[in-house]
């Protein structure tokens, strides 16, 4: 009995001992970021060497906007007592999405007319920035980067991923926030 009670304690003893924190079995780095990062920038350099080529063929005025898209008036309006939207004003407008090469993607008898409360519904990115530059009764063609546009996941129908729009817009009117 004594050589067995001497046993026990013995392996209480030494089989207690402070946990060891285990090692991960493999280490990772920040390779799939950093290999995220240069394939968009290379994407982001081929479309904007894509928009570049056509704007050099297109010879139309374009402006770079300060968001990363460009754009060009087919109809400016010079009154200055029209005010481009703000947040929470109405805007009725018209569209259509056309790919690079002028290929309708969606017309603008598909689209139908649209209303969108300024900053308070949702609306791709490069579409809400260009609406908030127009005035009512202006007509502007938008060259949308697919990273201001449906991105990587295209709009799940018609526009693929990665892919640059050409948005042709027309503002019939913008009501004003009441609470401005």
């Amino acid at each position: 009995m004594n050589k067995l009670l001497s046993i026990a304690i013995f392996l209480l003893v030494f089989s207690c001992k402070t946990p060891e924190a285990r090692r991960p079995i493999s280490v990772t780095s920040g390779s799939f970021i950093d290999a995220s990062v240069e394939r968009n920038k290379k994407l982001n350099a081929k479309e904007k060497a894509s928009i570049e080529k056509l704007m050099s063929f297109d010879q139309k005025d374009y402006i770079a906007s300060e968001s990363g898209f460009w754009y060009y008036y087919n109809n400016k309006v010079e009154v200055d007592s029209l005010k481009t939207p703000g947040f929470g004003d109405v805007i009725n407008y018209n569209y259509n999405i056309k790919a690079l090469n002028g290929s309708v993607i969606y017309s603008t008898d598909e689209l139908k007319t649209q209303t969108y409360a300024m900053d308070k519904e949702e609306l791709f990115t490069g579409l809400r920035e260009g609406l908030k530059l127009m005035k009512s009764g202006e007509t502007v063609t938008f060259l949308f980067p697919s990273q201001k546009a449906y991105g990587y996941y295209g709009d799940e129908n018609k526009i693929g991923r990665n892919t640059p729009l050409i948005c042709e817009v027309t503002v019939n009117s913008i009501t004003l926030n009441q609470s401005h």
